[in-house]
């Protein structure tokens, strides 16, 4: 494939995952690391890396929280050729080696939207089960879901204004709790030595 994969600044994807991820929303997502994928000058898809959302599902994978990280967001227009998802995958996670520190990356496949994650399993991540079912927040005026973390995040002590808004929106009806069921859970891990895949396989599978 001729695409070219850039590290790049939130803002400049920013719109592109709100029009073309299914969740249509980055709100809340904590976000450390974002790539582009360009066609020429088009871009063409999107990811973004950031710390894990929820508290402390990190020492799972590590003894360090820096060393696990969460793919967050991927997607691509709709007419890129086939496998074009994991040959995305495959760049950011030689940058994420070659760059940083990162040693385990943690995604989940959402499977109240119908995805399995195929994506991750071309891509050689490892299926660790299920997530527990939770809830969610739905606000029926657009069909978009949001984390119950959502009406609790706060800037300086203080609601931020969206969340604001929509804890007033499931006061007034316009959004609502709905149960979900678990996400199937892709781990990879980042190795760069043979002694390293040892080790964390060691810390893995204790």
């Amino acid at each position: 494939m001729d695409f070219t994969c850039s590290i790049v600044e939130r803002n400049i994807i920013e719109r592109f995952v709100e029009t073309h991820h299914y969740s249509k929303s980055i709100n809340g997502v904590m976000t450390d690391y974002c790539f582009g994928l360009y066609d020429g000058d088009k871009l063409i898809g999107a990811m973004i890396y950031g710390r894990l959302g929820m508290a402390n599902a990190w020492k799972k994978y590590s003894d360090n929280m820096e060393e696990v990280i969460e793919l967050r967001r991927l997607c691509c227009i709709d007419d890129t050729p086939s496998n074009t998802e994991s040959y995305f995958i495959g760049k950011t996670i030689r940058w994420l080696r070659d760059n940083t520190e990162v040693k385990v990356i943690v995604s989940y496949a959402d499977c109240n939207y119908n995805h399995e994650g195929i994506i991750y399993q071309a891509s050689n991540f490892r299926y660790e089960g299920k997530t527990s079912s939770g809830r969610v927040i739905l606000r029926k005026a657009d069909g978009r879901r949001y984390h119950d973390k959502a009406i609790r995040t706060k800037y300086k002590g203080e609601l931020k204004p969206f969340a604001q808004k929509l804890k007033d929106q499931l006061n007034t009806g316009e959004a609502e709790y709905i149960n979900t069921i678990g996400k199937n859970i892709y781990v990879y891990n980042v190795t760069r030595s043979k002694a390293e895949r040892k080790a964390l396989a060691k810390l893995l599978y204790k």
